[in-house]
């Protein structure tokens, strides 16, 4: 290896390193505010289930002398993670975009932001929606004389992995979109495997989801839906095909 090539691979490794540093940095400042404001972010998020006792009668508890210090700090590297990855994933762009094509930097970008914008919009969807129809279901069907008392740690590994599932969920357009232009798949096959994606999407939903009829429904068919858009999305764009490369 020449020295030329060897000063080139050392330009990208460093590269890779700031940029990587200053996602990581980034990340830190935006869980700098959501630190200092912890348990208030907790109790933001434990707004889904206190809203089911109206009269100050919803109790958690924590079983570890550690959790209620390290479980509203737990939320807010989430809570800052999830605000700063714009930031992170435009550092990703920045360090790939030198050597992708112009038709491919036209195509990835809109990608790009739109797969952050889906994300955002399921985090919402389980929080505002899913969150509260799945409390108001299990209150309804807790046995008398049972106090529904979730331990914060357990509550909040519940909230989140529902926030994540649907966020993830809700990227099916861009994945959807990626494999057609990736070649691996087209509409029109996408099409024809309707009935094995609507099943499958009801068997995500039950792995991914408590094991009752609504909330399993409230994810499945939130990504059937998507599904379809990204069926759709990738029709136009073939119909529009691809450029020669520039």
């Amino acid at each position: 290896m020449s020295n030329d090539q060897e000063m080139s691979l050392i330009e990208h490794l460093t590269e890779l390193r700031d940029r990587l540093l200053r996602a990581i940095a980034a990340v830190f400042v935006a869980f700098v505010p959501f630190g200092y404001y912890a348990n208030d972010v907790f109790t933001f998020v434990s707004e889904p289930f206190r809203k089911l006792f109206p009269n100050g009668d919803a109790v958690m508890i924590a079983t570890d002398p550690t959790s209620p210090v390290f479980t509203p700090f737990k939320l807010a590297f989430v809570a800052g993670a999830i605000c700063a990855m714009p930031y992170v994933l435009y550092q990703a762009w920045s360090f790939i975009a030198p050597g992708m094509y112009r038709h491919e930097k036209r195509f990835a970008l809109p990608l790009l932001v739109s797969s952050v914008l889906l994300f955002y919009m399921g985090v919402a969807f389980a929080y505002y929606l899913v969150c509260p129809v799945i409390f108001a279901f299990i209150a309804s069907t807790t046995p008398e004389g049972v106090k529904m008392m979730p331990d914060i740690i357990r509550y909040l590994d519940f909230v989140l992995a529902m926030m994540f599932a649907f966020g993830f969920a809700f990227e099916i357009p861009v994945a959807t979109v990626l494999l057609v232009w990736a070649g691996v798949t087209t509409p029109q096959s996408l099409t024809d495997k309707r009935p094995y994606i609507i099943v499958g999407c009801f068997v995500v939903g039950m792995v991914l989801t408590p094991p009752d009829v609504v909330s399993q429904t409230l994810l499945a068919v939130p990504m059937w839906m998507l599904f379809e858009a990204g069926v759709v999305a990738s029709r136009l764009i073939s119909k529009r095909g691809s450029p020669a490369p520039e």
